[in-house]
């Protein structure tokens, strides 16, 4: 069950303090993500805040990108690809091999 503090929205912080204010089912195409936020064992389940403390802004604006355009054309076919620039490609592997995406 979904705690009762749950909200909306949730926002997501990077090492150097940039905060993204996402909808909380966007949040959730992350399987790591979606297990902080909906327990209450976790502060991210109590705060609605998850800081991603490995991740530079650039990194993490990218990652909410990629949640919210994932969250958009679930069920679409033939989709157009994100446009992601080489220099962030391993980066963002990493990132995504972490949130479990």
């Amino acid at each position: 069950m979904a705690p009762s503090t749950e909200t909306e929205f949730v926002t997501i912080v990077s090492s150097d303090k940039f905060e993204f204010i996402i909808p909380r089912s966007a949040a959730y195409v992350s399987e790591t993500l979606r297990r902080m936020l909906s327990s209450n064992n976790f502060p991210e389940g109590r705060t609605g805040v998850c800081v991603l403390e490995d991740y530079s802004g650039v990194i993490v604006e990218k990652i909410c990108e990629y949640f919210c355009y994932n969250e958009k054309h679930k069920d679409q076919v033939n989709v157009p690809d994100m446009d992601i620039p080489p220099e962030l490609c391993l980066e963002l592997l990493m990132a995504a091999d972490f949130l479990n995406t």
